[in-house]
């Protein structure tokens, strides 16, 4: 076992039983001219996050640590998006955009468009596991549990954007299927004012798992 000197207090992980989750670092939330910046979201913060993720993964793959991608995105004719009668309709917002914006129709976190894709940078590797989700939990109407579970995962290490909707989404998810979710406080940007980082932060502090700073985990872990 590994003592993580994490937010609010110590933890103990299985390096053998642990993988990173990197969610939705995609054009739409980390690139000018993505999904975010065309919704007049500040992305100032995605290159240093992308960057800490970086650090992250290299570590983790020197460490043998699974890499997980959840990849958010919606069939082209949006099948997969629930329609009218689903608030994921209502409430997404590249699909709030699209019905919005007719001249956006197909181009905002549509599978095989620019907006979808993964960051250049942060590009997955040949054994990564990568999960296309539709919702904003990686685990709804996914393979994702079962992936993990067949891995034998029980650490769950959260980077990606955005902190405050699908990253804590899916690490809530994750505590109440009885996984370990530790954050990375500066592998994560959230979608909005700064204080929704730093609510974030104190939910899973207080209440779903603990915090660690990128450069203390690639410490204890390299």
């Amino acid at each position: 076992m590994l003592k993580l000197d994490a937010k609010p207090e110590p933890v103990e992980i299985d390096l053998a039983k642990s993988a990173v989750v990197v969610v939705d670092m995609q054009n739409a939330f980390a690139s000018k001219n993505g999904m975010l910046d065309i919704a007049g979201v500040d992305i100032t913060g995605a290159p240093a996050v992308v960057r800490s993720i970086a650090g992250v993964l290299e570590a983790a793959r020197r460490a043998r640590v699974p890499i997980v991608y959840l990849q958010m995105g919606f069939k082209p004719d949006l099948s997969n998006s629930g329609g009218p009668a689903a608030p994921n309709w209502h409430k997404e917002l590249a699909l709030r955009l699209m019905a919005c914006r007719p001249e956006l129709n197909g181009k905002l976190l549509v599978e095989g468009t620019w907006d979808f894709a993964i960051v250049d940078d942060l590009k997955p590797r040949p054994g990564d596991l990568v999960v296309v989700k539709s919702r904003y939990s990686g685990f709804a109407n996914t393979t994702l549990d079962d992936e993990l579970k067949s891995r034998g995962i029980k650490y769950l290490i959260f980077t990606g954007i955005a902190t405050n909707v699908c990253v804590e989404t899916t690490l809530r998810h994750a505590f109440v299927l009885d996984y370990w979710p530790i954050l990375i406080s500066d592998a994560v940007m959230a979608a909005g004012p700064a204080a929704m980082q730093e609510a974030t932060l104190f939910n899973v502090e207080t209440y779903f798992g603990w915090t660690i700073p990128a450069g203390e985990f690639i410490e204890k872990i390299v």
